[in-house]
């Protein structure tokens, strides 16, 4: 399968322009695999616009851990995930507390090396969203340094593997590889 990842900033449009491509790739025949989770009303509100905005023929796979599965379950050629940037969160959370950074670390390594092996099985294209959270300030605590720094390396981890690096920044979106 043909990786293209999708990053930038909070708001940049991202998602935006990644459904664009899959609808160019495949027009109906897409597999939307959303990680979030509605823990709150305005993440609620977020995930309700989101399912809206995305057209009515797209497969939709509602996987907040086991983003490696849905990848492997989707029945479609196209195959678009958003995001990695809450994966990674739902992946660092046991119980709803925070794990400890090494197992953290070990759980989020394991689950992308599994995802891109689930990539790697399959025909087509995955579309990959991601935040870029590292061109900001250190962290204050250990938590979210852990979270920043294992974003990092998941999203140098997918893109050293995608055929298409895409940046987007303030809507435009800026071909890096």
């Amino acid at each position: 399968m043909k990786i293209v990842l999708v990053t930038g900033g909070a708001r940049a449009g991202k998602s935006r322009w990644a459904e664009g491509e899959a609808t160019r790739l495949a027009g109906p025949a897409v597999t939307y695999v959303a990680t979030a989770e509605p823990h709150d009303d305005e993440m609620m509100r977020r995930i309700a616009a989101h399912r809206a905005e995305r057209p009515s023929g797209w497969a939709t796979i509602e996987e907040p851990l086991d983003v490696p599965q849905a990848v492997t379950r989707a029945s479609s050629g196209v195959v678009l995930v958003d995001c990695l940037t809450l994966w990674v969160s739902n992946l660092m959370l046991a119980g709803g507390e925070w794990v400890d950074s090494s197992e953290a670390e070990a759980r989020v390594q394991a689950a992308v090396d599994a995802l891109l092996e689930a990539a790697g099985a399959r025909d087509g294209t995955l579309l990959v969203v991601t935040n870029e959270v590292g061109l900001g300030i250190v962290p204050a605590n250990e938590a979210a340094r852990a979270y920043r720094d294992l974003l990092g390396w998941t999203n140098a981890r997918v893109a050293a593997q995608a055929a298409r690096v895409v940046l987007m920044v303030a809507g435009l979106p800026v071909t890096v590889r």
